[in-house]
């Protein structure tokens, strides 16, 4: 069996795992129109993307895009539709990635409000693949938009879940486990603002886990930099891409940690 096979096993076997329901974030800081660039970095400190992102607001709806354009000509580009109306509630996402840095490309999309979920593959040919389906989805769904989620609660909230719909087998159901895991300084721009740090964990089962850790496939906890104040912002992002391969840190541009 390939190693290609081997990891969209493993992430099935992931993706299979039951979760528990997870609870609405309210909002704490109404999102507003906004236009930042990140730099994406290797473990080593090479630099392997730039990044942009750009969101939009109309009435209560926001539209976030988060673009990585790797030196490699790699590309994760990740549109997201979500409702601040009280609770934060998904309208659509859409994530692409593929390019030589994605062991497996994904182009896969979900509209929350009908339940579809699509895939879109190609095949040794080039022929595009489309495959839709229904699926009975929670309230609560967070694709594409945990970041904000982190905006909206205190640093020191308590641990708390969000439900996510992996590109795995036409879509399926995961849970991630969200905490507050230590504060730390860093310098935006010449400012010393204070962050605080949390850990993004997937909840594996211990035979899904087993099974994820022989192939060495077993997801990495993602950690996020939330600078704290008036106007929360995502600083740091240091985790997988895609939930496999080398560890990446994503840094809004300007940001340096403090000594």
């Amino acid at each position: 069996m390939r190693r290609n096979d081997l990891l969209l096993l493993a992430l099935l076997a992931i993706a299979l795992d039951p979760a528990a329901p997870a609870k609405p974030i309210p909002v704490r800081h109404v999102q507003r129109p906004m236009h930042r660039f990140m730099v994406a970095r290797s473990e080593a400190g090479k630099t392997i993307a730039n990044g942009e992102f750009s969101q939009s607001v109309q009435g209560d709806e926001v539209t976030m895009r988060m673009t990585y354009k790797f030196v490699d000509g790699s590309i994760d580009d990740e549109t997201t539709t979500y409702r601040q109306q009280g609770t934060f509630r998904l309208v659509r996402n859409h994530h692409i990635q593929k390019g030589p840095f994605f062991t497996k490309p994904i182009d896969f999309s979900v509209e929350a409000a009908t339940g579809i979920a699509t895939s879109r593959t190609a095949d040794s040919k080039g022929n595009l693949h489309v495959e839709s389906k229904h699926m009975d989805l929670p309230a609560d769904l967070a694709n594409g938009f945990v970041g904000t989620l982190l905006l909206n609660v205190p640093h020191n909230t308590s641990p708390f879940r969000a439900a996510m719909l992996a590109p795995v087998g036409g879509g399926r159901l995961v849970q991630l486990l969200i905490s507050p895991d230590s504060e730390q300084a860093v310098n935006l721009e010449g400012q010393t603002v204070k962050a605080t740090v949390f850990r993004i964990h997937p909840e594996l089962g211990g035979v899904v886990r087993l099974i994820a850790r022989l192939l060495g496939l077993e997801p990495k906890d993602v950690m996020v930099w939330v600078l704290e104040g008036d106007e929360p912002a995502v600083a740091v992002i240091v985790g997988q891409l895609g939930g496999y391969g080398p560890v990446v840190s994503s840094d809004l541009v300007g940001t340096r940690f403090e000594k």
